[in-house]
């Protein structure tokens, strides 16, 4: 039986002139034009440019064409919008590949993907000139946005521009049916980079137990083996890091269940072409203890460059002939970004060896510049979809939706987990996680990113926006551009953000929930119930005031918030007993209970860690929310106590449950049910007060203490059985990496309000 002619086999000749817009540059979107515009007997060209691709199509399935344009586009693909316009037919008989255009940038580059099947494949096939290839990669995946130094994305634009193809890499890159047609990082082990030591040496070295740094694709990991305590502990030592998690990385899908209980939704995420880090529940007697001590989840991981999946195979004593690498395999590696001493991500070889020596016994290297660094993702499943803590390789640069028009605005985030923001249009472009500005490195690496970013969007920003505190690094710079300059209220940035974020349009109720951030006041904001319209914000609602002995001290030393909070239920006489270690607690509660120490704050990350002192949890922090972190992984189930929460006239105070503690004495793991339970309870009767009082149903839920799983989950359902709204963080973390979006959101407001 014939098939049916398409509608265009009749159609005249025509020519069309298309502009492709979105993230079109390094998916291998030109290749796919080529073939596509072959099979449907079109002529004309395709190229790449600053501001996109840009097609001509001549022939009688211009229309054929220009639907499966958007239909089959490849996988990395993302194409916003399709301009079209006719052309005179002009007789071209071909279709070819043109040199791409420089110019004012306005398409965009994808983030990094993860090794793709067909590449897996060739890397364990002795007959492919891939095989057992570190670098291998197409144009479905490999590095992206981590070797891109400025946009059109053409090799000489990138690190790869120190490689020139050999003549097979040549035929490859001109083949039409070549899966590496145009791919710009394309390499072999001809004429690409290479590794400084083999696979097979890295391998030994782990199974000695000993800690390697390994160059990847956005900087280094240091790297042991997940099984042996005593490795695990020296990288501990070595890093001066005594609490604080470590990920581990597991070979593939399969590999996960002998190390976690991982939902489908957490495996779905963990299998995504980004590869992030999900928290899952670890499973116990596995790691070794130090992976994430006190805590009942770890990060997890899949391999997802070449050296990592050749490593599990090495490490599980397989040949690379014929591995295949979907099976399982026992071996669980610790993977930490390479960063000593609160430094941002070692990605320069030099570099690696000056700062890491004391704490690798091997130093793996390659040389494959990594032009922007990236820290893996680190992600969890809320309510049932993905959720960001730490926002970077995998995701980075795709932009966030905008609703509204405005200026070209740099927004440039918090202190702690910083990132920076530019906007273009309506498009917002979040930089990857920079991280605390503390060190000299760290603002180096922040100067670096927002250069970078201005580089790869194009652009020059009209306005500045900061943080409120002055005392910020971030707010500090600011004054270095010369331009105008929104100083931006960090709990108002962070409801801004989560509701631009899921695209909500018009005023909004949001719950700031949070550790710190400078209020209106001056004073020391973090439990907020805020409105915000357009660029104004009015607090409704907050937290009845803690008690703060030594100030930001506090924050670093749980039990002086034991004892302030002692001292403001009338029980500072308890504070030497309840903190017998600890020779200041008696003196600093008697000094809150005179009123001689008269600083307060309304900050839920401080409640959280009142609650863990008095449930004997944590005394001291080794790092920043580790009380909260331990708190919540205590919790079997969230349990209200009843009357443990009064509002009265918008402020929410949890003094009757904390004085449950002091008087019934819970042991932890009920206490923590119980104060999760009751957070719950009372911040939903808070959001219910502002509903009342403006009629709004949607609640934005932003700050640091919605990275707590428990409470974003508790919080959310309670508000929905309260006939409340909430809205949550998907795109962007929830704490301070989500925050220059607010800010840029709410500066682009402010002054187009002017």
């Amino acid at each position: 039986m014939t098939a049916a002619p398409s509608p265009d086999a009749f159609a005249p000749v025509a020519r069309l002139f298309l502009k492709v817009n979105g993230a079109v540059q390094g998916v291998g979107m030109r290749p796919f034009v080529h073939r596509l515009a072959t099979e449907c007997g079109l002529a004309g060209y395709v190229r790449n440019g600053a501001d996109g691709v840009t097609i001509e199509v001549e022939g009688t399935r211009v229309e054929e064409f220009t639907q499966r344009l958007r239909l089959e586009a490849p996988p990395l693909a993302r194409i916003d919008t399709v301009d079209r316009r006719e052309l005179p037919v002009t007789g071209d008989s071909d279709f070819i590949i043109r040199e791409s255009l420089d110019g004012a940038t306005m398409t965009r580059i994808v983030a990094d993907a993860a090794t793709c099947d067909a590449c897996l494949a060739e890397l364990f096939d002795p007959a492919s000139r891939y095989f057992a290839y570190p670098f291998v990669n197409c144009t479905h995946c490999g590095p992206r946005y981590t070797i891109t130094r400025r946009l059109p994305y053409d090799r000489r634009q990138t690190s790869m521009a120190s490689f020139p193809m050999c003549p097979d890499c040549a035929t490859a890159y001109t083949d039409i049916r070549d899966r590496r047609f145009h791919a710009e990082p394309v390499a072999c082990p001809t004429c690409g980079p290479k590794l400084s030591h083999s696979v097979t040496e890295i391998a030994s070295a782990i199974k000695a137990g000993g800690i390697v740094a390994l160059k990847g694709i956005g900087g280094f990991h240091l790297v042991c083996d997940g099984r042996n305590a005593e490795a695990v502990a020296a990288l501990r030592a070595r890093k001066a890091r005594e609490f604080k998690p470590f990920a581990v990385m597991v070979a593939n899908r399969s590999s996960i269940a002998p190390v976690a209980v991982a939902s489908p939704e957490e495996q779905a995420l963990c299998s995504s072409v980004a590869r992030p880090i999900v928290l899952m529940q670890a499973k116990p007697g596995v790691l070794a203890p130090a992976v994430s001590p006190g805590l009942s989840r770890v990060g997890v991981m899949l391999a997802y460059a070449p050296v990592h999946h050749l490593l599990f195979a090495a490490l599980a004593d397989h040949d690379f002939a014929g591995h295949d690498p979907y099976v399982a395999n026992n071996f669980v590696l610790v993977a930490t970004s390479a960063n000593p001493g609160g430094e941002p991500l070692v990605v320069d070889d030099a570099d690696a060896t000056r700062r890491l020596a004391g704490i690798a016994d091997l130093i793996v290297t390659h040389d494959r510049a990594i032009v922007v660094r990236a820290d893996d993702s680190v992600t969890q499943v809320i309510a049932g979809a993905p959720s960001f803590l730490r926002r970077a390789r995998g995701y980075v640069p795709e932009p966030i939706a905008l609703a509204e028009d405005g200026p070209i605005t740099l927004a440039l985030g918090a202190h702690l987990k910083s990132t920076v923001t530019l906007t273009r249009g309506r498009e917002a472009f979040v930089s990857q996680h920079v991280g605390d500005l503390d060190t000299a490195e760290t603002l180096k690496f922040y100067r670096e990113t927002i250069q970078h970013l201005i580089d790869i969007v194009g652009v020059k920003p009209q306005l500045v926006a900061s943080d409120l505190h002055p005392d910020y690094r971030s707010s500090q710079i600011a004054e270095e551009f010369g331009l105008p300059i929104v100083r931006v209220q960090h709990h108002a940035a962070h409801v801004a953000a989560v509701a631009a974020e899921v695209g909500h349009a018009g005023p909004v109720l949001g719950l700031a929930l949070d550790g710190h951030g400078l209020g209106d006041d001056g004073g020391a904001w973090g439990g907020e119930l805020l409105f915000v319209s357009g660029a104004a914000h009015h607090r409704l609602g907050h937290l009845a005031p803690l008690p703060l002995p030594g100030g930001d001290r506090a924050a670093r030393e749980p039990w002086r918030m034991g004892a302030g909070a002692l001292a403001a239920l009338g029980q500072a006489d308890l504070a030497s007993s309840f903190f017998a270690d600890r020779p200041l607690a008696g003196p600093i509660a008697d000094r809150v209970a005179s009123g001689a120490d008269r600083l307060a704050t309304t900050s839920l990350g401080r409640l959280f860690d009142a609650a863990a002192a008095l449930l004997g949890v944590r005394a001291v922090q080794d790092y920043e929310g580790q009380a909260a972190m331990e708190l919540e992984a205590l919790v079997d189930e969230p349990v209200a106590l009843a009357g443990g929460f009064e509002i009265e006239g918008g402020v929410l105070s949890f003094a009757p449950l904390l004085s449950h503690f002091t008087v019934a004495r819970p042991d932890a793991r009920t206490g923590a049910s119980l104060f999760h339970g009751t957070l719950i309870e009372g911040f939903t009767a808070l959001a219910h007060h502002g509903a009342i009082m403006t009629g709004l149903k949607s609640i934005a839920l932003g700050g640091g203490c919605l990275m707590n799983r428990v409470l974003a989950e508790g919080l959310s359902a309670a508000l929905v059985t309260s006939n409340l709204t909430p809205l949550l963080a998907r795109r962007l973390p929830a704490n301070d990496g989500g925050l220059s979006f607010g800010q840029a959101v709410l500066a682009r407001r402010a002054f187009s309000e002017i």
